[in-house]
């Protein structure tokens, strides 16, 4: 309240000062026409002192002298008839004050309620830093998250064969808990479906049961499937094992953008555009973590108060198709050609995209394809490495989602 309180003295202090020149209608002490009068008498006096030493003729004297009297007059009728407004109209000026005053007052107290921070405290680069750390030291750990999130929901058109093999993989690795290939697939299959918290579970393993062999991309796909389940929360746990990745590979992509997502959820905005920015340098174009970086960092740079502009995708953006050779071959072959050529470029795409990465069309262009060939397990599987990939950029989930519709997979 006190500075609610501050801030309107100040602006009606303003609009007075403003009011009261408007009042007044004039400059200093006196009105305009008295200044007036003294300059042209001034001026009578100097052409006095011409005539006398003869500078002018005594024509031109008098006919300078006739035009400065009538100035003079002017500007006597003038200061009788304004006073001390010096000819200003008394109600204009009071209108134009008031409406000045409702502005400064009024316009002020508007903005600032729409713009800044009612009822925050004044945080200097210190306090906010505080905040931050506090918030990162206060985080609910990867258990309270998982409990506060629904369940995940069961996936549509699974095959009863892959849930028949689901079972038996659950059931042989309870019974072989040390088998590191079992866990492997376990956790592979368990996120396929969506069950990211099984997933993490059996990937933990997969870490602990490798040991000091453990490498940079295994944690890092630890952490992915800890902070999917947690819906994108980086959790106290998921950081120390992003922690460990960054140990084993410095470099390690993966990990720098989920730290950086990190930064972003504690407070520390500058730190997550340090280090989003130098991953969008560093590239590929085509990287998994390039598309939620750039749907997310014109804000990160806004909240960090740094002047930034995204820079152009150095490659191509669409995604490749068979150029007219291709094309003119697949009209003159027969069905069972065409079937296996367009089943070949499709399995060179899902090859490129799990290796390289690629662009959400890509990847909603390869879940319609699927369906179109009506391989619904492997499209299912592909939607879901999907969310995966693209959980923090709406913008590519809604292109996912119309693949998925494409395919068949969703209604």
């Amino acid at each position: 309240m006190t500075f609610w309180i501050i801030i309107t003295v100040l602006a009606l202090a303003v609009s007075g000062l403003m009011g009261l020149a408007l009042l007044r209608g004039r400059v200093g002490d006196e009105p305009p026409a008295a200044f007036d009068l003294r300059v042209y008498r001034a001026q009578l006096k100097e052409v006095d002192r011409d005539l006398a030493r003869a500078v002018v003729s005594a024509e031109d004297g008098e006919r300078t002298k006739a035009e400065i009297s009538r100035r003079i007059l002017a500007a006597d009728a003038q200061l009788r008839e304004g006073g001390e407004t010096g000819g200003q109209p008394a109600l204009a000026g009071k209108a134009l004050a008031v409406i000045c005053t409702l502005f400064l007052v009024g316009g002020a107290l508007w903005l600032y309620n729409d713009m800044g921070a009612p009822g925050y405290p004044d945080q200097g680069l210190e306090a906010r830093l505080t905040l931050a750390d506090e918030a990162r030291k206060n985080r609910p750990s990867q258990a309270e998250v998982e409990g506060r999130l629904p369940p995940s929901p069961a996936m549509g058109d699974v095959s009863p064969e892959y849930q028949e093999l689901m079972t038996k993989l659950r059931a042989a690795v309870a019974e072989r808990p040390g088998e590191l290939q079992g866990q492997q697939l376990l956790a592979r299959n368990e996120a396929a479906l969506g069950n990211f918290v099984a997933a993490h579970q059996a990937q933990a393993k997969v870490v602990e049961l490798k040991g000091d062999q453990v490498r940079a991309g295994d944690l890092t796909d630890l952490a992915d499937m800890m902070i999917l389940s947690a819906g994108g929360f980086v959790s106290p746990e998921a950081e120390r094992v992003l922690m460990r990745a960054l140990e084993l590979d410095p470099s390690n992509a993966v990990a720098r953008y989920y730290m950086g997502l990190m930064f972003a959820q504690v407070g520390r905005p500058d730190a997550t555009f340090r280090t989003w920015s130098r991953l969008l340098n560093e590239g590929p174009d085509d990287a998994p973590w390039i598309t939620p970086i750039r749907g997310q960092i014109m804000e990160v740079a806004r909240l960090a108060g740094v002047q930034y502009e995204l820079p152009p995708l150095g490659g191509a953006d669409a995604a490749p198709g068979p150029d007219a050779d291709q094309v003119r071959a697949a009209q003159e072959m027969s069905e069972e050609d065409r079937q296996e050529m367009i089943r070949g470029m499709v399995a060179g795409l899902a090859e490129r995209l799990a290796t390289d990465g690629g662009t959400p069309e890509e990847w909603a262009r390869l879940i319609s394809a699927y369906g179109v060939l009506g391989e619904m397990a492997r499209a299912q599987a592909i939607y879901q490495e999907a969310l995966t990939v693209f959980a923090e950029v709406p913008e590519a989930l809604q292109l996912i989602e119309a693949g998925a519709e494409n395919a068949g997979l969703r209604q």
